[in-house]
């Protein structure tokens, strides 16, 4: 899996619950963070340099772990690589819906998610069932905060501040997370919230890609046994443990340090060069 920097941490510790049997590799493309201000065709870029690099440490499956560059270059993914199952992320528009109580429903996202066909066609297919009003917020300046750890400063508490008051003051009931970096400051997004004496229901698609990655692999027969790292039990594969690899095109500390900080996991990170 793979994203701009931390973000797709969001998404792999839903993974890791769900699949704790799989061994996971983790990209974080960070020396090119943020992908959300970049042009299509820069992403498209970077996106394909990180498959390859993926590929080539012989992976089963991909998990697009970014919203950004699932919107702007999945599909050719999925062109470039027809044997190789591939998992997007995007903005949960459908369990919003369906958890809305006034239809209204705020989208916070990085400016090239919002503007990507991807995503304008399925707010438009989840628009046609039912009256729904979906309210766009692009957070400039969010993921950098995020990627520099501050998860709880005051000017992050600002930014945040500065995104979802205007959600509210349109009568948003539910917010949807539409970066995976959103999650790292959803308590400051609850508390300003809390502050507005707004009660809002906030949706984070973490889990449902983990659903969604466990259903394919269980359809191509790809799961790892539970029993593949027991050798002793005669069944196992000798494999070793259930093991995270983690690898950066930008500083190594930096991902380290948001394993531990958010994650709870001491994980050693490689180096890649910038041009993979």
């Amino acid at each position: 899996m793979f994203d701009s920097g931390i973000g797709g941490l969001s998404v792999l510790r839903h993974i890791r619950a769900a699949l704790p049997h799989e061994h996971l590799l983790y990209l974080a493309d960070a020396g090119f963070v943020p992908y959300g201000t970049k042009s299509d065709q820069e992403v498209m870029q970077r996106t394909r340099a990180a498959t390859a690099f993926l590929r080539g440490h012989g992976i089963k499956a991909l998990v697009v772990a970014c919203n950004t560059a699932t919107a702007s270059a999945i599909h050719v993914l999925r062109q470039d690589h027809p044997d190789l199952p591939v998992i997007g992320v995007e903005p949960g528009l459908k369990p919003a819906a369906a958890g809305s109580r006034n239809g209204v429903i705020g989208v916070m996202a990085t400016e090239r998610t919002l503007a990507s066909e991807k995503f304008l066609a399925l707010k438009q297919r989840v628009e046609e069932g039912g009256q729904l009003r979906f309210v766009l917020q692009a957070c400039n300046g969010l993921v950098d905060q995020i990627e520099k750890g501050e998860l709880a400063s005051a000017a992050t508490r600002q930014l945040v501040d500065r995104y979802v008051y205007p959600l509210l003051a349109q009568d948003a009931d539910t917010l949807v997370l539409g970066c995976t970096h959103y999650p790292f400051v959803q308590a400051l997004i609850e508390d300003a919230c809390a502050r507005a004496g707004h009660a809002v229901t906030i949706v984070d698609t973490g889990l449902a890609v983990a659903r969604q990655l466990e259903r394919v692999l269980q359809q191509q027969d790809l799961l790892r046994p539970a029993s593949a790292n027991d050798a002793a039990d005669g069944t196992g594969d000798g494999a070793s443990q259930p093991a995270i690899h983690a690898y950066t095109s930008g500083s190594r500390g930096s991902l380290e340090t948001a394993f531990s900080r958010l994650l709870g996991l001491e994980i050693p990170v490689h180096g890649v060069a910038q041009h993979t």
